[in-house]
């Protein structure tokens, strides 16, 4: 085993008003030695204190799963609710808390226990919680490690040594070819939850807020305006107006490409998961983990990987040892993060996307012997300073 036997998280959350402006903080510590292996202060809008305080929790849980998976876990939190709830002795009523628990009993292992403290052994937890209210923290943080700031990194400086070469692979032929994905902002049809899909769809345009998004997005990666040869993006009205405000802020022509186009829902398209389930019940329960069922008549995940691959190769190939700002969707994206990994396609449903979020993968041209490009996955799903992973999302 690997990383510290036990682990400690401490979890807490707060609105000021409750409801009101809220957030969480969540600290992740070895057990044993005391020492932090990671921190998060987050805020997720207008809430509730409880709401806050099983955010706290899930934070917490998902700082385990990435930084200790396989250790011993006992959560202190001074909320006496939440550790009644999760450790089975109270009922939960309130509906919103209902989702929230089903959540963090995912997230939590088979042992893991739950621990009741006063309020002044849980300072850790309410300072950053209280940091990321006052706009002074927001997201991950990791001692020693590089600040969540640092894009610029992860985009100018690829490993030019892919991991495990596989047999006859050489050194790479030349620099790698660096695609920055961003998801593209908020619609209407994102914070209703509804199927939203490619070109023969309703075709919503960005809300204010996803136009803010696209804004802050910008700004993130306007520092490589320089190092960046294009930005493309698929031909969808939302991902083409999030592109357009990115390609003004780095002084860059728009291309489009329509093999990064979302996935096709037929007629699911403009439909709640709840509406589809109700009108189209055997279709659904079909479509659901399948890779081959066309959704809604319209298509399949292995369709979408066809053309999603058909588009990568166009731009690589356009664009060798260069670097591509690539506005996208969901299916897409995580399409060509799988493939960057050399997951199987399966590794789509394991993942999640934040509208507006930013991927980096670098494809390195094929060895002597011809074989097909590496790759290399930089970043995955990270969000501009002061953004936070908890927002509306798509369902798909």
């Amino acid at each position: 085993m690997t990383g510290p036997r036990s682990v400690v998280i401490e979890a807490d959350g707060g609105s000021r008003g409750n409801p009101g402006p809220a957030a969480y903080g969540a600290v992740l510590k070895d057990a044993e030695t005391g020492e932090v292996l990671a921190e998060d202060g987050t805020t997720i809008g207008v809430a509730s204190n409880n709401v806050a305080e099983y955010s706290g929790l899930i934070a917490g849980l998902k700082l385990a799963e990435q930084f200790a998976p396989e250790a011993d876990i006992e959560v202190r939190m001074d909320s006496k609710l939440v550790v009644e709830q999760m450790s089975g002795r109270w009922k939960i009523k309130h509906p919103a808390m209902k989702p929230l628990a089903t959540e963090a009993s995912r997230l939590a292992p088979f042992g893991t226990t739950y621990t009741w403290v006063p309020r002044e052994l849980n300072k850790h937890a309410d300072r950053l919680a209280n940091e990321a209210l006052d706009g002074l923290r927001s997201g991950v943080s990791v001692p020693g490690g590089a600040e969540p700031e640092s894009l610029i990194e992860e985009v100018e400086d690829p490993d030019t040594t892919p991991r495990k070469p596989g047999p006859g692979w050489g050194p790479p032929a030349g620099p790698p070819t660096t695609v920055v994905l961003v998801r593209h902002g908020v619609t209407a049809h994102t914070v209703e939850k509804r199927f939203s899909g490619g070109l023969a769809s309703a075709n919503p345009g960005l809300s204010d807020e996803g136009r803010a998004q696209a804004r802050a997005v910008a700004e993130w990666l306007a520092p490589l305006a320089e190092r960046v040869d294009a930005v493309v993006a698929s031909p969808v009205r939302r991902t083409r107006e999030t592109a357009e405000i990115v390609a003004e802020r780095l002084g860059k022509q728009l291309a489009v490409e329509p093999g990064f186009a979302e996935m096709e829902f037929g007629a699911w398209d403009g439909l709640t998961f709840d509406e589809v389930a109700a009108r189209h019940p055997g279709e659904l329960e079909a479509w659901l983990g399948s890779l081959e069922v066309a959704a809604g008549g319209g298509e399949s995940f292995r369709q979408v990987e066809a053309r999603v691959l058909s588009g990568l190769e166009r731009l690589v190939g356009a664009h060798p040892g260069g670097t591509v700002v690539v506005v996208s969707h969901v299916t897409p994206i995580k399409t060509l993060v799988a493939h960057a990994v050399d997951a199987p396609l399966e590794a789509v449903f394991r993942m999640e996307l934040s509208p507006a979020s930013v991927s980096v993968l670098s494809f390195f041209a094929g060895g002597p012997d011809g074989r097909e490009p590496r790759a290399s996955l930089r970043l995955f799903n990270a969000l501009p300073p002061g953004e936070s992973p908890f927002g509306e999302r798509d369902r798909w």
